[in-house]
């Protein structure tokens, strides 16, 4: 079990054009989750990150016109979330060792399959303000 938090924001439901959102937002750190498909993605974002734990905002939206592959496509957000990962960052002798290694393996075993988040009023409070600056960059269609 993942613990999620998820957040009262004001982003839920709100229009964007993908392309500029997702140019905007990188320029803020946030990255096109990895598992997108054509009419649903996340930008994730990494909030802390110490050793093998990191607490992740995600922010899911639906593609409503277009497909996610092109930059016109108009999306609408959803709830965002913060979300705990906690990895091993030992000695792993598999063989995905290169690619965990090399990052390129996202579904290493976390050591922490309960992702419990310490002071959860602390991160609500952080992923609203962040969830709030991409608000305010948000193009309105």
């Amino acid at each position: 079990m993942i613990i999620i938090l998820k957040l009262q924001t004001d982003i839920e439901g709100k229009k964007a054009c993908f392309g500029q959102m997702r140019d905007h937002l990188q320029g803020l750190g946030y990255v096109l989750g990895g598992g997108w498909d054509y009419d649903r993605g996340n930008f994730d974002s990494i909030l802390w990150r110490e050793g093998g734990e990191t607490i992740y905002l995600r922010i899911p939206f639906l593609v409503y016109k277009g497909m996610l592959d092109e930059y016109n496509t108009l999306v609408e957000f959803q709830t965002p979330y913060i979300i705990k990962h906690v990895v091993n960052t030992g000695l792993d002798r598999d063989e995905g060792a290169l690619l965990s290694a090399t990052g390129l393996s996202q579904f290493q075993e976390p050591l922490d399959t309960d992702g419990y988040i310490r002071d959860k009023n602390k991160w609500e409070e952080i992923g609203q303000q962040a969830v709030q600056q991409v608000i305010q960059n948000i193009v309105h269609v």
